[in-house]
């Protein structure tokens, strides 16, 4: 039975939205190209990608002549909140505070940024 499709991007979709964040609109054979400067894809993996982004609600196309041309329907904001909102039900008991907390707690955040971020919490 195939797994059910999370509403969060996985990691080619995500490289795939961006290329539509950048142009705006776009064909299959353009984001290939966009994509094939970092590493190799096929014009069938995007096109299957797409299919699964409008299914979920990331993009629209329109038919011109032969092609379809790809848009978003969903901002980099809104794509990342929704990651949020995803990964908060799934690993955080629904609570961003306790996201936030790790966060916090995480060593690897330099002395910079921690003050970037308790500002920001001292502002909301």
């Amino acid at each position: 039975m195939p797994r059910p499709r999370s509403p969060a991007l996985t990691d080619a979709e995500a490289r795939v939205m961006a290329v539509l964040w950048r142009r705006k609109t776009v064909t299959v054979a353009e984001v290939v190209t966009a994509l094939k400067r970092n590493r190799p894809v096929s014009y069938s993996t995007v096109q299957t990608i797409l299919r699964i982004l409008e299914t979920k609600g990331y993009v629209a196309h329109e038919k011109a002549g032969r092609a379809f041309i790809y848009r978003a329907r969903v901002d980099e904001r809104q794509a990342r909140r929704r990651a949020l909102n995803h990964l908060v039900a799934r690993l955080f008991d629904g609570s961003p505070s306790l996201l936030v907390l790790n966060v916090l707690e995480d060593d690897q955040i330099d002395a910079e940024e921690m003050s970037r971020l308790k500002k920001f919490i001292e502002e909301a």
